[in-house]
């Protein structure tokens, strides 16, 4: 099938034909029809790098009138970079249309700018969700004649906390308006607002629901805990050409990768949000024009980003849901090409493995990590392909060429390429001579009970979490809610994890990871009202969680519904920036696990609710969240 058959405009099929496209992708060629062909609204379930923008964006232009000037399509994307690309799209799709205007409004940049681009209304707004609230509010922006709304990256918004701020503004828009929601995956929250604002919407997939892209290939390695930097370099250089993200789960961790990899020589660099938009605008245009090899992000940080031809997406870590593996995941293997996953584990984290599998009902295969001579080996045949296919320059070079063969005629054939091959070669030989073997052991009969140094010692608990204590509580009006508002609040870094909270009346007692111990501390060290301090003596919730076991009796004390293992994980809202609105003290989201729990641990009889109980020990009345 061609663009010719679907029934668009000549304006438009003129120009998509000068951008060079002839024949639509899956979803382009099941989603243009049935707009232009039905009144329904549309679930569109797709990977990301699948032609989502033209899906929606080449049968919209062919029904919006380019001669009335109001806001007649409004399209809702997550984040400031993906909002610039859908709009830079639009535009080129529509540069034939006479009249027609697309606007861009996103966080980052000063409204001012956006404000004199909307004196005239354009017909297209393209926005992420807060920075659109707040012009609303400003009375610059009106939504009571919009005929098409896109939610596009639906799942991802929802992931980033917007769940309100679309409801408000699918609130603004008419109920006459046909509503498509573009996903990659198909969540309960994501079926919620279809159920709840569409009108007898039909669904198109894709590929098959909530699974990745049939061109990822999806590996894994398995090494002990603290080795993982060593793997990761491991796996770069074994692949040289390697063009890709390394996902990390804090900002500090990317931070420390980013750095690890940049003074070992590696061209990498960060992308989290402690970095101005400035900032951030240099790394992805670095990135993008490959002058970066590496980009080391954080999950919300790179989210949004369109960065084409990735041939590798490194998990430094397992994220804590299946949904987010599947976003990282399809950032490769797109538009038909093919791409690499490559996940980093320890021996505990084996059963998160299998749920990811179940999930998207693909095999991942697990692979040795490879040892130096393999190592030196792939880099020195890569070093000579790059040699036999150098572009040799006979007009710049044939100068010197008399001088250099009087210089090397000495040399036979064998010794000189020996010297070159050592010249370029030798700091990989010198480096990878000798080096340890990084593959975990076969289980022993003990079985895999914990990793053990080379005397034998038992290696630290992977997840292991550090017990602290705060000079407040119950009396003071503190809950679960209203401490994570306060560690937000005292270390401004939402992205801070947040372990099992018990509420006694004078003291709240909170796990933290080891890996953010110092951060939490140092931020509340300069505080007089609010003071924390290690919980000396105090078992954290991984080593007592035998204290959760229902009592006799029938009555159970509970834990909070806010995820397996009884932590929190920060909400980081990424792109939220687009609004000026400060966020209410605490937050107002649902807190997440920062691990996948595994189940087999849980307590027989036990709940995910709070119990309205609790046990009077110690200085009072408890509560456990």
């Amino acid at each position: 099938m061609t663009f010719r058959e679907l029934n668009l405009k000549e304006e438009i099929l003129s120009a998509i034909e000068e951008l060079g496209y002839e024949n639509p992708m899956p979803v382009q060629e099941l989603s243009i029809p049935f707009m232009l062909e039905k009144t329904a609204d549309l679930v569109a379930l797709a990977q990301t790098g699948t032609g989502k923008t033209a899906a929606f964006g080449l049968p919209v232009l062919n029904l919006i009138n380019a001669q009335t000037k109001q806001v007649q399509a409004l399209v809702l994307s997550p984040t400031r970079e993906l909002c610039i690309q859908i709009a830079n799209d639009l535009k080129g799709y529509s540069k034939n249309i006479r009249g027609l205007k697309v606007v861009a409004v996103y966080g980052g940049e000063d409204i001012r700018v956006q404000l004199r681009q909307l004196d005239t209304a354009p017909q297209i707004i393209v926005a992420t969700p807060g920075r659109l609230i707040d012009l609303i509010e400003r009375g610059k922006v009106e939504l009571g004649a919009v005929d098409f709304l896109v939610l596009d990256e639906a799942d991802e918004m929802l992931n980033m906390g917007f769940k309100e701020d679309i409801e408000t503004i699918l609130e603004r828009t008419p109920e006459s308006r046909r509503t498509m929601l573009f996903s990659a995956t198909m969540p309960k929250e994501i079926a919620n607002i279809a159920k709840r604002y569409m009108k007898n919407y039909e669904e198109i997939t894709v590929g098959t629901k909530n699974a990745g892209s049939e061109n990822v290939e999806h590996i894994y390695y398995v090494s002990q805990a603290k080795q993982r930097y060593l793997v990761l370099k491991r796996i770069v250089d074994l692949n040289p050409d390697i063009y890709g993200i390394v996902f990390c789960r804090t900002r500090m961790e990317t931070k420390e990768v980013a750095d690890k990899l940049m003074h070992d020589g590696y061209n990498a660099d960060a992308l989290h949000g402690d970095l101005s938009q400035a900032q951030r605008d240099t790394v992805m245009q670095k990135f993008r024009n490959r002058n970066i090899q590496l980009l080391v992000a954080t999950d919300v940080a790179a989210r949004g980003l369109d960065v084409s031809d990735l041939t590798h997406v490194i998990n430094y870590n397992l994220p804590d849901d299946v949904e987010i593996y599947t976003h990282r995941s399809g950032r490769t293997g797109r538009a038909n090409k093919k791409g690499i996953a490559v996940t980093i584990i320890h021996s505990k984290e084996r059963f998160k493995i299998k749920d990811i599998e179940r999930m998207l009902r693909k095999t991942f295969t697990q692979e040795q990590i490879p040892n130096g001579l393999e190592v030196c080996k792939k880099q020195l045949f890569h070093l000579i392909d790059r040699m036999e296919n150098v572009e040799v320059s006979e007009e710049q070079i044939e100068t010197y060429m008399p001088q250099i063969m009087t210089q090397l005629e000495y040399l036979s054939k064998e010794e000189l390429l020996k010297r070159f091959v050592s010249l370029e070669f030798n700091r990989f030989l010198s480096y990878y001579k000798n080096t340890e073997d990084l593959n975990l052991p076969e289980r022993s009969e003990r079985g895999e009970r914990g990793e053990r140094g080379e005397r034998g010692e038992r290696g630290p608990k992977p997840g292991g979490r550090v017990r602290l204590k705060m000079n407040v509580g119950e009396r003071e009006g503190v809950d679960a809610k209203r401490l994570l508002g306060i560690i937000n609040d005292v270390t401004n870094d939402k992205s801070i994890n947040i372990g099992a909270i018990e509420v006694t009346n004078k003291f709240t007692f909170f796990d933290v990871f080891p890996d953010q111990l110092d951060q939490v501390m140092t931020a509340f060290a300069g505080q007089t009202d609010v003071i924390v301090s290690e919980a000396k003596g105090s078992k954290s919730f991984d080593d007592r969680k035998s204290d959760y076991r229902p009592r006799s009796g029938g009555s159970s004390d509970r834990r909070s519904s806010g995820g397996s293992g009884g932590g929190y994980r920060g909400g980081d809202r990424g792109d939220r920036g687009a609004s000026s609105r400060p966020a209410a003290s605490g937050g107002d989201k649902p807190w997440r696990n920062r691990e996948l729990s595994d189940r087999s641990s849980r307590p027989s009889g036990g709940s995910d609710r709070r119990s309205s109980g609790g046990s009077s020990s110690g200085s009072g009345y408890k509560k456990r969240y």
